[in-house]
């Protein structure tokens, strides 16, 4: 029975289990997909907002300029002033909230013959007048489904993405103070590194992106997971990191954080056009309706399905508070582009309490592994390891340290599951065998 739980409840507990579900929202007026969402506070209220997309017509026409905005006291949506871009719709941008606005960043145009045009227009909306502002200084390098961030609501961080040609290892990082970009540190010149629909976050002072297309025939999707160090003495220096990591695969997910850690939500693990048909040719693609964690203190990654809708296309998600998301739109079954708009709980969605201190109370390393597990906990303590089936592979009893060899394990994901002596404490982490 026990083997059964672990496989229904989510793969990392802390504490009591949540109970808390997604709750589906007013509909937006229309259906979108590959939209740019934020949240934004005006008046000390906080709003949800979706600019540009395209409409359930999948095709070029479709896209467009279109902007709403969502007010969670009403439950309501209005329409707000389009895009104020002369070449008219585009897709794959992005919107952040900065500085008292939002910038709506990047995203490309099609034209009717399927030429695709990046964007290198800083749109700025101001949330306190619902009325667009000139724009802001134009992006250097034009771009499209890229990872957009903003570090200690001072700095807007634009990571690799798509630009006309190709992807670019570009970092471009604007200062909304004084109207101007910056040259980042690139990231390295490769296809681990670049990439297109890769999503991402800031936690404290270090840039998390996963997923994406790297190029290459078909576009391929990428497991390659990114970290960037940024230097608060001089935020243009940036250390880049990354490994291999199946976990991190996904396409066009929305990114959150939660208890200090990324989270990303939803998307595909095959990449497609705009219009959800996969670029390898196989047809329609599936949305997911998987949740994935990572958890810097310990290095380790945390996957959840069937506890969030199914959605992929999704251009961000709109963070209204430290433990809740909503998402808006995005593509459903079958390619069917949504009106749909969700209310996700992330303690509920994860089970992880957002108590990091509590949630780190042990440690195993090294991870990924090839040849032997170390697994520390202060005091006595009860350990049993699975493996991706839920079948039992170690349960054993220790104090402070257990090390066991892992070199006659198959490869593939594991799952550690620790119990304190004193029964108040238990937690599931996941190692990787090489």
């Amino acid at each position: 029975m026990k083997k059964a739980l672990y496989l229904l409840l989510p793969m990392f507990l802390v504490g009591k289990m949540a109970i808390s579900q997604p709750v589906s929202l007013a509909e937006l007026p229309e259906a979108v997909s590959n939209n740019a969402v934020t949240a934004a506070v005006a008046d000390g209220k906080t709003y949800v907002y979706s600019f540009s997309g395209i409409d359930s017509t999948k095709i070029w026409s479709g896209i467009h300029l279109k902007a709403w905005r969502y007010d969670l006291l009403a439950d309501e949506w209005i329409a707000l002033p389009p895009i104020p871009d002369p070449a008219g719709g585009k897709i794959a941008a992005a919107a952040s909230f900065i500085k008292g606005k939002i910038y709506v960043v990047g995203g490309y145009h099609v034209a009717q013959n399927g030429n695709e045009t990046s964007s290198a227009i800083t749109h700025v909306f101001d949330p306190a007048t619902n009325v667009w502002l000139p724009d802001a200084a134009p992006i250097p390098v034009p771009i499209d489904d890229h990872v957009q961030v903003t570090w200690r609501d001072s700095l807007l961080y634009v990571v690799t993405g798509w630009s006309n040609t190709t992807n670019v290892p570009n970092v471009q990082i604007f200062n909304p103070l004084s109207n101007t970009w910056m040259v980042g540190t690139p990231v390295p010149n490769n296809v681990d590194y670049k990439v297109f629909g890769a999503s991402g976050v800031i936690v404290g002072d270090t840039i998390f992106y996963a997923g994406g297309a790297r190029t290459g025939s078909n576009f391929p999707p990428t497991s390659f997971f990114r970290k960037g160090i940024i230097n608060p003495n001089d935020p243009t220096q940036i250390e880049w990191t990354g490994f291999d990591e199946p976990a991190a695969k996904g396409y066009r997910m929305a990114a959150a954080t939660f208890g200090n850690r990324p989270i990303w939500l939803g998307g595909s693990d095959v990449t497609y056009n705009f219009n959800g048909i996969a670029y390898n040719g196989s047809g329609g693609v599936l949305p997911l309706d998987r949740t994935t964690m990572y958890d810097p203190g310990s290095g380790s990654f945390y996957q959840t399905t069937g506890n969030m809708p199914a959605v992929m296309d999704i251009r961000g998600a709109a963070q209204i508070a430290e433990n809740e998301v909503i998402i808006v739109g995005g593509m459903s079954a079958g390619q069917q582009v949504t009106n749909q708009v969700w209310r996700i709980p992330l303690d509920g969605l994860t089970g992880v309490d957002g108590n990091v201190n509590e949630s780190a109370f042990f440690k195993i390393y090294p991870n990924p592994t090839s040849g032997g597990l170390v697994v520390e906990v202060p005091g006595k303590f009860e350990v049993e390891i699975y493996d991706a089936s839920g079948n039992l592979v170690l349960h054993e009893k220790a104090e402070g340290v257990l090390r066991f060899f892992t070199k006659n394990l198959p490869t593939g994901m594991y799952f550690v599951e620790v119990m304190a002596a004193d029964g108040m404490r238990g937690a599931k982490q996941v190692f990787v065998k090489n």
